[in-house]
This record gives C-alpha cells, sequence and structure tokens, in this order.
C-alpha cells in the first residue's frame, strides 16, 4: 500500500480544509495540481510546520536513511506498527511529522475474472472531501543536504471491507487529527497514541475499479480515476461502487 496517488485541487483547497490557523510563510502556486498519477520518486507537494507557521514544500516521495543509501528499495512507505521504536526512521520520528494531501489512492488486486493481470482500485473518502495521509519527511535548508530529502507516508491495518482490496491503508487523518498531527507543541506520546488509533476507518471510504492506465506512471489526467466495468458487470452508469467482494465501501 500505498503505491499511487491523486492530488488535483489547488493547495488552498486542502488548507481551506484543514482550517489552520498558522500563516503559511512561503509562496505557492494557487492554480489547481491536476496530478491524478503521483508516483513514488517524483516531487510532490507537503504541508509541513516550520518556525513562525508552515511551509509547502515540493519533496521527493521516498526516503532512506544515510546509512541505508544503496542497500535496497527507497522506502515509500513507513509502517506505523515499527515507525515509532524502529531504527530506520529514527532521525525522522517524532520531529519529522507533515502531511501529505490527496483525493484518493489507488490499490492493485488480483484479477477477479482470474486473469493473470491485476486490476487497479481507486479509493477515496465517502464524502469526497480531501484525504490527509500522516507522514515523516526530511527536508533541508542547506542546498548541499538537499539531495537527501524525502518523506514517507505512514501507513496501518487495513479494516472491513477495504481487506478485499489490500491488507494495509495509508494513516488517513482527520481534518482535526491533521492539525494536530502537524502541530510541533503535540507530545510524542500524542503523536504515538494518533498513530495507533488514528486512522479512519474504512466506513469513511469508497473504492471502484479504474483502468491499466494508472499502471504507467507516465500517464495523467482526470480519466485516471474513472470508474471502470469488470469483466461480466453491467456499465458504468449501472454500477455500485464495490470492493472486489462485493462489500460496499
Amino acid at each position: 500500500m500505498c503505491g499511487r496517488y491523486s492530488l488535483y485541487e489547488s493547495m488552498d483547497f486542502y488548507l481551506r480544509q484543514l482550517a489552520l490557523d498558522k500563516v503559511v510563510i512561503n509562496g505557492y502556486d494557487d492554480e489547481r495540481i491536476n496530478r491524478y498519477n503521483v508516483a513514488p520518486r517524483s516531487r510532490v507537494e507537503l504541508i509541513r510546520p516550520v518556525q513562525g507557521g508552515l511551509s509547502i514544500d515540493r519533496v521527493t516521495w521516498g526516503w532512506a536513511p544515510h546509512w541505508a543509501n544503496g542497500k535496497g528499495p527507497v522506502p515509500i512507505n513507513a509502517r506505523g506498527e515499527t515507525v515509532l521504536s524502529g531504527r530506520f526512521f529514527k532521525s525522522l520520528w517524532p520531529h519529522g511529522r507533515v502531511l501529505a494531501p490527496a483525493n484518493g489512492w489507488f490499490e492493485w488486486v488480483a484479477d477477479p475474472a482470474g486473469g493473470k493481470g491485476k486490476q487497479a482500485y481507486y479509493i477515496r473518502a465517502a464524502n469526497d472531501e480531501p484525504l490527509f495521509f500522516a507522514a515523516l519527511a526530511q527536508v533541508s535548508n542547506d542546498p548541499e543536504q538537499r539531495k537527501r530529502d524525502g518523506f514517507v507516508i505512514l501507513t496501518g491495518a487495513a479494516d472491513e471491507g477495504l481487506l478485499d482490496v489490500h491488507d494495509r491503508k495509508p494513516l488517513v487523518l482527520t481534518p482535526t487529527l491533521a492539525r494536530e498531527w502537524l502541530d510541533p507543541a503535540t507530545p510524542a506520546h500524542r503523536a504515538e497514541m494518533i498513530v495507533r488509533e488514528g486512522c479512519r476507518r474504512a466506513t469513511d471510504f469508497t473504492w471502484h475499479p479504474v483502468g491499466s492506465a494508472v499502471g504507467n506512471v507516465r500517464n495523467e489526467g482526470a480519466a485516471l480515476i474513472q470508474r471502470v466495468a469488470l469483466k461480466g458487470e453491467p456499465s458504468q452508469g449501472q454500477q455500485t461502487v464495490n470492493t472486489p467482494g462485493r462489500t460496499s465501501g
């Protein structure tokens, strides 16, 4: 989990949904971001706390400590169960807390028709509101250190119907918890509680199958998140939004 996600509104839209009372100290593009296929190793907008307010930064999705470079794939996600005490993310926890805004994310499951390929699903909030992924990031002000900058999205165990899509899900926070997560004054023990208990439940989401084009990182556009019919199912206009096992999202 979460190998791709979408981020297509303007940054103002996400900030308004958070209802933050902090000043954004750096400038950012007010246009729609229009990214429907955010892929690992690409740079994407994060919201992070800095002295005097907040900063909007475009940071590479994926991070590893300097001692792990070249020893394997660079992680893009971090398991919430181990990030609190493991060595790998020690330099990011708890002071590297940031938010990765999103509109939804993608997962791939075995082809329900029995084929050799995998079927992509798009998951979004049932009320169509934006999502806020809890993340950890390294963002340096030193130009010499910026090549090491990056972030990882925290994940938790999937629940209820989402288990039909994947056994993991991003740590999606409500706006209230997202504000707490972002606040430097939030103590480590409270941040730990958010990681363990704060993820929104499956009933807050809905999901549907999408076309295979999202599998190519070069593809972009709103068509990537549109529902498609599975083999043997009614046309798009007649479908309901279900998981592969027909468990409603």
